[in-house]
């Protein structure tokens, strides 16, 4: 048993993200994407997934606005079905000198019509990723040269735009940025291009309301490389830069348990946050930044790692941590395929990262607060202002092995809750009568603070079931997304926190006048 007390400032935030931070992504890989003789994808994609699957539209649904990215590695290689066209518009298929294995492929307009109507129907806010290729030549290696060809994309977004379709943002290309991966374009073009495709956009969209963002590169963050894309774009035309993160290493990887459990490993990528976040200060102080797509392990996921209990510690403690350095949206790869999908691809069953997700998105406010802790590194603590609600909501991820942390609160001038049960009474006697922080609603049933305690069944970090304060968290017999409810402990107790568990911690009566602002 460790004692702690977190020192929180209410008085000041030290970032914002979005009001839909939690993202999630559907990608357009066949069902013969395979990677270490495993073939986890089945009919995941956004050309073969069933959009009849009830449980697929809850899952969304719960959370009444999923921002959803429609992209990945074959973006690039995606033609639209829609104006001339100068070659025919056919089916991905594997092809030794494809990009990634695989020859280009189509979207048609029809399947666009169904995507749409699913969106429309579940509340997703969509992002599109854009073919960021077509037109181009392949140079030597991996890279790409001439001028990209907007005619199919602008043909692309009017029709969209024709049949009313929401399109919240379009990101242009993936991967294709610095070194690339699979093939690179040069920043002098990348950068261009952005001009044409803010124009196309601006076009396209004269007499809509709203205009949507346009989001770039989509690639792995390297300083000169994404400092020049804002330079040669030049302001106003890049609103979001994109980078993703896929820190955990390839996904047949025997280290990625260990991986996710070593306080030291996960904090290495902080620094990518960082400078990400500086380099936009410095260069592009119009844009902002998100993270486009992370899945952890790369090519498709860990088995028996991506979709169990134990994924949960890297995946909120990269929430967390993104946060803190002004991330706005973080996108998971994926909503469903591979192994580190939210949801089962056959079932559409949530794995328990989805409930990490749903719990973050419900409890974390857009303002996040500093903390300080003298607790040990295993103990990882994030505060943000609760969601639509006054108050705080704390995230504490515990990953010691054999360390139960008691856990005490205080916002700098007094304690708030005591780690230590003995003392309470008289000291929360002190508190109530000398401070207002309690206000004046302070009758026991408003004081009392929210617990979300995340375990996994019979205490096998590897389960594919999550326990929400000791119960499990499976779909109800009707086939909905169970309630997630809170247990409520009187304010004057201590927090306690197991080891190798997380917890959301609820207390709607902390002072933080950050947050009412």
């Amino acid at each position: 048993m460790e004692q702690t007390t977190i020192v929180i400032d209410g008085a000041h935030r030290i970032a914002e993200i979005d009001e839909n931070f939690v993202c999630a992504t559907l990608d357009w890989w066949p069902p013969e994407k395979c990677n270490y003789d495993q073939c986890p994808w089945g009919y995941a994609s956004l050309i073969n997934l069933n959009l009849a699957s009830p449980l697929l539209a809850k899952a969304i649904k719960a959370f009444k606005t999923l921002r959803i990215r429609l992209g990945g590695s074959l973006q690039d290689q995606v033609i639209y079905d829609v104006g001339d066209l100068k070659t025919p518009c056919s089916e991905f298929k594997k092809t030794d000198d494809g990009l990634f294995g695989f020859s280009e492929g189509c979207l048609y307009m029809n399947r666009w019509d169904e995507l749409n109507r699913f969106f429309n129907a579940t509340g997703a806010i969509v992002t599109f990723g854009l073919n960021a290729l077509y037109g181009r030549n392949k140079l030597s290696g991996n890279a790409w040269g001439g001028d990209w060809d907007h005619i199919n994309t602008q043909d692309f977004m009017n029709y969209t735009v024709s049949k009313g379709y929401a399109i919240d943002s379009w990101e242009f290309g993936n991967e294709l940025s610095g070194t690339g991966i699979g093939a690179s374009v040069s920043v002098e073009l990348y950068g261009k291009d952005l001009i044409v495709l803010k124009d196309v956009i601006k076009n396209v969209y004269k007499n809509s309301r709203t205009k949507p963002l346009v989001l770039a590169p989509g690639g792995f963050y390297e300083e000169k490389w994404y400092s020049d894309l804002l330079r040669i774009s030049g302001p106003g035309v890049l609103d979001v830069m994109t980078h993703h993160i896929y820190n955990l290493g390839p996904g047949n990887d025997p280290e990625l348990v260990n991986r996710i459990l070593d306080p030291s490993y996960l904090s290495e990528i902080s620094g990518t946050f960082e400078n990400v976040k500086r380099t936009i200060q410095e260069h592009g102080p119009w844009a902002a930044a998100w993270v486009g797509e992370a899945g952890g392990a790369y090519n498709s996921g860990g088995r028996q790692v991506s979709e169990t209990f134990i994924n949960s510690f890297w995946y909120l403690d990269q929430f967390g941590m993104s946060a803190k350095q002004n991330t706005k949206v973080y996108c998971r790869q994926a909503l469903v395929g591979g192994f580190y999908g939210l949801l089962e691809k056959e079932t559409f069953v949530p794995n328990p990262d989805y409930y990490s997700a749903l719990l973050w998105h419900r409890l974390m406010g857009k303002g996040v607060l500093g903390v300080q802790t003298n607790a040990s590194e295993y103990l990882r603590v994030y505060v943000h202002c609760s969601k639509g609600r006054a108050g705080i909501t704390i995230l504490l991820i515990n990953l010691s092995k054999h360390t139960t942390f008691t856990v005490g609160v205080s916002n700098g001038v007094k304690v708030i809750l005591h780690a230590d049960s003995m003392k309470r009474k008289s000291i929360w006697e002190t508190i109530k009568s000398k401070f207002s922080w309690v206000g004046n609603k302070a009758s026991d049933g408003y004081l009392n603070r929210e617990e979300y305690h995340l375990s996994p069944k019979d205490g096998d970090l590897r389960s594919k079931i999550m326990l929400l304060n000791g119960k499990p968290l499976e779909p109800t017999a009707t086939g909905d997304i169970p309630n997630l409810e809170p247990v409520r402990h009187s304010c004057k107790s201590p927090v306690y926190i197991n080891p190798l568990s997380i917890s959301f911690i609820v207390l709607p009566t902390f002072d933080a006048p950050a947050c009412s602002s």
